[in-house]
């Protein structure tokens, strides 16, 4: 046989370039498996650095919308009984009723004003247990502490009244004042501070 390799003998002689190639091809297959693995380490890697990112940017967001609802206007605070005024009339026939009742809001400690019958546009027209009349201030301030000791009464508000004092007419339906116990809880459930918008914020 002609050409480079003469075989003599029994050996034959070992093809080296051949065993290169293979080798060639194992290190190709072997580089792009690390490069894909590292690939996708890094894609992974990527996505959670991002999540935290969007998760952080959730919560600023909630607690920035409980911050711009603590601007929100505060309720009214109410007087102590012993800042409001208090004038009581008789619209019944049963004589003595204004003083008793006048006695005990005085014992509550609310001041007394006038304490005399109601006058006419009231005498004898007030069926209920009794009607608070005051000036347009006094609806959401005394009106509302004096309602604790009725709660059975019409409240009402004069636009042209002047002062601060607040009447209570009493009624043909009138059997007595609410018992101090339940006159005081809900005096008390109307004084009980409540949690405002930005205390809320704290549990962001």
């Amino acid at each position: 046989m002609g050409g480079q390799y003469k075989i003599t003998g029994d050996k034959y002689p070992r093809m080296r370039p051949a065993r290169r190639r293979g080798r060639v091809v194992v290190a190709a297959v072997a580089s792009v498996t690390v490069l894909g693995v590292l690939g996708w380490g890094t894609l992974q890697l990527i996505d959670v650095f991002t999540g935290g990112d969007k998760a952080s940017a959730a919560g600023a967001a909630g607690c920035a919308t409980t911050a711009r609802a603590s601007a929100s206007p505060a309720a009214a605070v109410l007087p102590k009984p012993g800042r409001v005024t208090v004038n009581v009339l008789n619209a019944t026939t049963r004589s003595g009723l204004a003083q008793k009742t006048a006695d005990e809001l005085k014992k509550r400690g609310f001041r007394v004003g006038d304490v005399s019958n109601a006058p006419k546009e009231y005498d004898k027209k007030v069926a209920g247990a009794g009607v608070l009349l005051g000036p347009a201030a006094s609806a959401k301030t005394s009106l509302t502490v004096l309602g604790t000791q009725l709660p059975g009464a019409e409240h009402r508000t004069d636009a042209a009244r002047k002062g601060a004092a607040v009447d209570l007419i009493i009624g043909n339906g009138f059997k007595g004042l609410a018992k101090p116990a339940d006159a005081d809880a809900a005096l008390a459930r109307l004084t009980a501070p409540r949690p405002t918008p930005a205390e809320e914020k704290k549990s962001c």
